[in-house]
This record gives C-alpha cells, sequence and structure tokens, in this order.
C-alpha cells in the first residue's frame, strides 16, 4: 500500500502540467489500473517528436488515433500516413460496446462517440486530395541526393538547374528535366552554349542521371510531380473547434520506398522553407505520423538518412512534430532515435535471440524504475496497454509508466467506397487540386525550339540542293539541242517521222508521171 501511495504522488507529480496537454490515459501498477495517475502530455512538447513502437496486434493504430483524435480536440492538425488504410474511420462516429464500457469504466473517463473533420489526400490515382510538386521546389542538392547521385553528377545537376534559370526554362515535372538533359547533349541544340558557358558536361554523367529519373518514374513519381503544386499551409485547416486529421493514403508503398522518401522529404523540406520560426509557442502547428517508418529507413542511403536526420532536427522549430511508428525500436536509425522526446512502447515479443535483443535494446533506452520490471513486463502488455515516457513541461523526461490507453471515440473500422467518395466529393482541396495544369514549361520551349532547328535545317538542304542543280548547267542533250547541228537534225527527224507516220495510212505524197 505505501508503494502505490508513492507511485501516485510521484507518478502525478511528474506528469501533471500547468498548460495545455492531451490525455493518453491512466497509470498501471502491479496490473492494476490506477485511477489517481492521469497520463498527461504537455502541448509544449509535442513539437519535440517522438516514437510509437510495439509488435503486431498490439494496439499502435488505435493509439495514433486516439493521439491524433486529442490533437484534434485541442485545435491542432495532423497529418497520418495511413499504409495499411486503417484511419479513414476517423471520418465517422464510433460506437459503444461492452470492451469500451468496461475500459471507461476502470479509467474513470467519460466516453463520447464522436467524428472529427478528416481530408483524405493521395500521392498516387486514390481518391482524395491530390498531392504534387515541381521539380524546381526540390532544387538541384534535394533532387540530387534522392535520385542517389554521386558527386559529379549532382554538380552536373546544378549545372541543369542554373542554366534552366538564366534561360527561362521551367522544370516542372520529369519530362520538363529528361528534355532539358537530351538538349544538353544534342550538338544542334544546347551542347556548345552550355560547354561554353558553364563547363563540359560528360554524356556519361548524363545518361546516368537519365536512368535515375526513369528509375524513379517507375515507382509512380511521374504523378507527383507537376501542378498545382500543394501548398502546405492547407494541412493547418480548422474545422470549428477542431484540427482537421488529413490522412494521406499510401497503400502498396511497400514495393516503392524510394518514392515514400521523396515525398517525405519534399514534405520535409516545403514545411522548413514556408512556415515561420515559432520559438516557444506552448502548441504545436502541426503534427506528422508516418506509420511503418522502417520503410523510409530500410532503402535509404546514408546521405538521405543523412538528410532526414537533418529536417528531424530543424523542422521542431517550426513548430512541427514528428512521429515514427513502427515494430521495434531499433528500425529508428540511433541519431534519429536520439531527438524523439515521447516514446509509447507497446508489447514486444521475444520469440528469437534476436528479438530478445531488440527487447535489452529498448529497455535500455527508458530511464530506471522501481516500479516495473521492465524487461519482463514489456513482453507481457496487454492490447492496448504501453509503456509511456515523455517529456516534461520543463523539458525533462518523465518517470517510465505502465499506461492503461483510453479507446478512440471515433469509428475504429474504415470507412466504406461510399462514405469515401461522400467525403471526397463534399471536399473544396478535392476540387483544388484534382485537375492537373500543363503549362508551357521546358518540354514545350525546348520542343520547339529543336523542331525550329529541324525546320531550319530541312530548309537549307533544300537550298543548297538548288543552287548546285543551277550551278551544274545544262546537261550534254540540252547543250546538242540548241546547237545549229543539233537543231537540224531535230527538224530532219521530225520530218522524216511525220512522213512515215502518212505513208502507214495511205496518205504519202504521190509524184506526178
Amino acid at each position: 500500500m505505501e508503494k502505490k501511495s508513492q507511485f501516485i504522488d510521484e507518478l502525478s507529480a511528474k506528469y501533471s502540467t500547468k498548460g495545455e496537454n492531451i490525455i493518453l490515459g491512466k497509470g498501471m501498477l502491479n496490473g492494476e489500473v490506477v485511477q489517481e495517475v492521469d497520463v498527461k502530455i504537455p502541448l509544449k512538447t509535442i513539437n519535440r517528436h517522438g516514437l510509437i513502437a510495439g509488435a503486431t496486434g498490439t494496439g499502435k493504430t488505435k493509439t495514433i488515433q486516439v493521439f491524433v483524435e486529442q490533437l484534434s480536440k485541442s485545435g491542432i492538425p495532423s497529418l497520418v500516413l495511413d499504409i495499411k488504410g486503417d484511419f479513414s474511420g476517423i471520418a465517422a462516429q464510433g460506437a459503444v460496446n461492452s470492451i469500451i464500457e468496461d475500459r471507461y469504466a476502470k479509467t474513470g473517463y467519460t466516453f463520447t462517440p464522436q467524428q472529427f473533420p478528416v481530408e483524405l489526400m493521395t500521392i498516387s490515382d486514390e481518391k482524395g486530395v491530390k498531392l504534387r510538386a515541381t521539380v524546381s521546389e526540390f532544387g538541384p542538392i534535394l533532387l540530387s541526393k534522392i535520385l542517389l547521385l554521386n558527386d559529379t553528377q549532382q554538380s552536373i545537376m546544378s549545372i541543369v538547374f542554373k542554366y534552366c534559370d538564366d534561360k527561362g526554362l521551367p522544370l516542372v515535372d520529369l519530362e520538363d528535366l529528361k528534355k532539358v538533359l537530351q538538349y544538353m547533349t544534342d550538338p544542334e541544340g544546347g551542347k556548345q552554349e552550355v560547354a561554353s558557358n558553364y563547363g563540359n558536361v560528360a554524356p556519361a554523367s548524363l545518361g546516368a542521371i537519365l536512368r535515375a529519373i526513369v528509375a524513379l518514374e517507375q515507382e509512380g513519381a511521374t504523378s507527383f510531380f507537376g501542378e498545382p503544386s500543394f501548398d502546405v499551409w492547407d494541412l493547418l485547416a480548422k474545422e470549428g473547434d477542431k484540427g482537421v486529421v488529413n490522412i494521406l493514403r499510401v497503400a502498396n508503398i511497400q514495393s516503392k520506398p524510394n518514392l515514400f522518401s521523396t515525398f517525405m522529404l519534399s514534405l520535409f523540406a516545403e514545411i522548413y522553407m514556408s512556415f515561420p520560426e515559432e520559438g516557444d509557442s506552448g502548441r504545436p502547428k502541426l503534427v506528422l505520423f508516418i506509420d511503418e517508418a522502417h520503410l523510409i529507413f530500410k532503402e535509404a542511403s546514408k546521405t538521405l538518412l543523412a538528410q532526414i536526420e537533418t529536417m528531424v532536427k530543424l523542422i521542431r522549430s517550426k513548430g512541427v512534430g514528428i512521429y515514427f511508428i513502427t515494430q521495434i525500436p531499433g528500425d529508428v536509425p540511433e541519431n534519429v532515435l536520439s531527438q524523439l522526446g515521447l516514446k509509447i512502447q507497446h508489447a514486444l515479443r521475444g520469440f528469437t535471440a534476436k528479438d530478445r535483443k531488440e527487447i535489452d535494446k529498448a529497455v535500455e533506452n527508458y530511464p530506471i524504475t522501481e516500479y516495473y520490471d521492465a524487461g519482463q513486463l514489456i513482453q507481457n502488455l496487454g492490447i492496448g496497454e504501453a509503456f509511456v515516457t515523455a517529456l516534461s513541461e520543463k523539458g525533462i523526461p518523465t518517470p517510465l509508466v505502465q499506461t492503461f490507453l483510453i479507446s478512440p471515440e471515433s469509428r475504429m473500422d474504415v470507412l466504406t467506397d461510399e462514405e469515401l467518395t461522400v467525403l471526397t466529393q463534399s471536399s473544396a482541396l478535392v476540387e483544388k487540386y484534382e485537375t492537373a495544369v500543363n503549362k508551357e514549361s521546358a518540354y514545350e520551349i525546348l520542343s520547339e525550339r529543336m523542331q525550329a532547328i529541324t525546320l531550319q535545317e530541312e530548309t537549307q538542304t533544300e537550298t543548297q540542293q538548288r543552287t548546285t542543280n543551277e550551278d551544274e548547267g545544262p546537261s550534254v542533250f540540252e547543250q546538242v539541242l540548241k546547237s545549229s547541228a543539233g537543231r537540224t537534225f531535230a527538224n530532219t527527224l521530225m520530218r522524216e517521222g511525220a512522213k512515215a507516220v502518212l505513208g502507214m495510212l495511205g496518205l504519202g505524197s504521190r509524184r506526178r508521171r
């Protein structure tokens, strides 16, 4: 009993807040829900990023749903990368059942079924707001990192962008970029101009860049690059007092890791460049939830990982929090993991020696606690239970607490096709970004230029042929016909031919006898 009192006093003090907060659930001790201990997360620390981890089936998806609902109630918008298609039900009101009644009876909270404002988004052909970006918005450095170009090829990409800026050639989509690269290698096009003004460009390097672009196109990037370009300020919408939950549907992204990384880096960069510095504002402006985060890191190069790490460090000052969702903490690189302030750890399963090593590594990252045998308990957490450690309002790590999580108040299932259709048809953003715009850009400008060059060459060739024929003078036959002997021969030939014809007709001349 004394230990429980100590637990209540310590944890209540460490998880209390003076400012705004979100509630995750109640603390637990010895398998019992302790109603006196509210596990609260200060809004001012949400932009310190976080991790939500756990084995399959332990409740990560519902934890994310609770998290974004709590943010929405506080008027904070979020963006959820929905790889498995699990989150569309946030747009519909939840329903009460015996399991939820039992859970809320243990917590002492009141369950209020409700729906939340949702925007469905896509970078493919699915229903929702079409997210696009132009090649120019990426810039030569970020685009080179995505294409995994070496230093030489990256310098060439910088020349390409500089040349397009100087010549007024808009780079909108990948067709524009490919056309510029082809034009720069064409002896009749811009090869000499580029060499004289920017330096020689090796055709082999240009070929390697083109192959990298084609590989990216094979993952579906063609529809991602273009106009109208998505305005990240549209992610900050509210409906009434609730923040909008933007759900990006990225099904089948497992086979397109490069496209996934491309989108994420583009989004991070655009947010960082667009949003002003927030300072210590007391609440985040936007929170990103990246489900199946291992897909970003698994195939990423060292350069790409370094870029992600840099963005995670910098974007916090813009009032943006990033939360990685994966099965084991080891899926996230240590340099990124060290930047995460909030950790919500669902159960891990130690079926193999490798699994047990991952469990030991995960436990080492938690604050030491006298209330739990973390290494043992982490394998026996129930569904809807998790270890939580966060940052206090002063930025100090809070004690590790076993948490009995609350349930989502929206639907814990997906929308039907009919409901998806109604949701997207009523969206103003869908209408705004639905139709792709194909303005005149580098592809059209250079195509016209090269057609003009080809037409000019054909005209010059025809003119040269005519000039050559005129310079050669009359043929031998023409010269013979023009001479006096030639004219006499021609007259004789015509006269004798006429006689022969008249003779055959019986009309030949008759001599008098």
